[in-house]
């Protein structure tokens, strides 16, 4: 993967300033060209401020991008460290996957994983895990503008979904589903659709799919995301 393959998927999964992605960009291509050696401490802050000319917060602005993106560690009290497998990027990455994917992908992906994620969910789901699945859609229902925080809930309880299937290549395989809804044209999507009337809506379908999985009822449970998939394609097509 190219660095401008790279850094193009950082921008798409991180809201960043451009001098905070052009930081980012320098420390990936040091990082890329051996310049930052494996397990190698990285100059401080207030070393890469100096020598990047910006300020401290947006060097640690650009090592957060790094770190949540697998590329270094930090330490509290040591620094930051490149990771071992920072040196040779694999050819293509989680990150560049999300970031080339399109609308139409992520909704074929979501019919083919989410049914049968829902499936066992439902069957293999601990009761604590279903107990901590109804806190979090306490959270959703307690949105009525806020988007972004509406969002944040719904990646939430997917991923507990997922998690509860007790198989975690499905909770590792929709991990990378979310990635990809944090894309930019879902960003944008957000704006356009997701009005207090239609966070109202979606939390019924979310109460429905709760109590579907807590009452163990396979057949509504899979129902019920199925038709949810259908309305969410329909409103992609208007969209569109």
């Amino acid at each position: 993967m190219s660095l401008a393959q790279t850094t193009a998927a950082f921008s798409a999964q991180t809201q960043m300033s451009a001098t905070v992605q052009t930081v980012v960009d320098t420390l990936f291509g040091r990082i890329r060209s051996g310049e930052y050696a494996e397990d190698e401490r990285l100059p401080s802050e207030r070393t890469l401020s100096s020598d990047l000319g910006v300020a401290r917060n947006t060097v640690r602005e650009a090592l957060e991008v790094l770190e949540s993106h697998g590329l270094i560690r930090r330490r509290a009290g040591s620094g930051s460290f490149v990771n071992p497998q920072t040196g040779a990027a694999p050819a293509t990455s989680n990150s560049e996957i999300a970031a080339s994917s399109s609308p139409l992908d992520l909704q074929v992906i979501r019919g083919i994983l989410e049914p049968d994620m829902v499936r066992l969910a439902v069957v293999n789901m601990p009761p604590r895990d279903i107990e901590a699945l109804g806190e979090i859609l306490s959270d959703i229902e307690a949105v009525h503008t806020d988007s972004s925080a509406f969002v944040r809930h719904e990646e939430a309880f997917y991923r507990k979904i997922a998690a509860g299937t007790g198989n975690p290549l499905i909770a590792g395989c929709y991990d990378l589903v979310i990635d990809a809804c944090r894309q930019s044209f879902r960003t944008a999507q957000l704006r356009r659709h997701l009005t207090p009337a239609r966070i109202e809506a979606y939390q019924k379908r979310y109460n429905s799919l709760f109590n579907a999985i807590a009452a163990r009822d396979t057949d509504a449970a899979v129902e019920f995301i199925k038709l949810h998939l259908i309305e969410e394609q329909r409103q992609l097509l208007q969209e569109g």
